[in-house]
């Protein structure tokens, strides 16, 4: 039986496109990023960048770094951590969310409503 790569090797372009990504959010919103879910003095709604095409870049970017790894190694296990973690950011946004929302009103709303959650053109 041939060894196939090409899973391989594309989990391993999705595992640095979804780091680059994260990456990329996380140096972008700067000073505004946190851990935990806080705001921080004279904090600012982030709207461009990687912030464009997500609301939430650095999940997203994770998540996708996580597929890239489960496909890469090939078994359940990696699926389930996915799912997994998308299950965590998921309630993690949703706190997020909530606080973004208090802050920022309208703004966020609107937002919202234009830019998807955590995958471009869907959610």
């Amino acid at each position: 039986m041939p060894l196939i790569l090409w899973p391989v090797r594309f989990g391993a372009a999705l595992t640095f496109a979804g780091i680059a990504f994260a990456i990329w959010a996380r140096v972008w919103i700067a000073g505004n990023w946190s851990s935990d879910v806080t705001l921080k003095r004279d904090h600012e709604l982030i709207v461009d960048g990687p912030y464009r095409w997500v609301r939430h870049p650095i999940y997203t970017g994770i998540l996708v770094a996580l597929a890239g790894t489960a496909l890469a190694v090939g078994e359940w296990r990696g699926l389930l951590a996915v799912v997994l973690a998308c299950a965590a950011y998921w309630r993690k946004l949703t706190i997020e969310e909530a606080v973004m929302r208090r802050q920022f009103g309208e703004a966020y709303a609107r937002y919202a409503e234009r830019v998807p959650a955590l995958v471009p053109f869907v959610i």
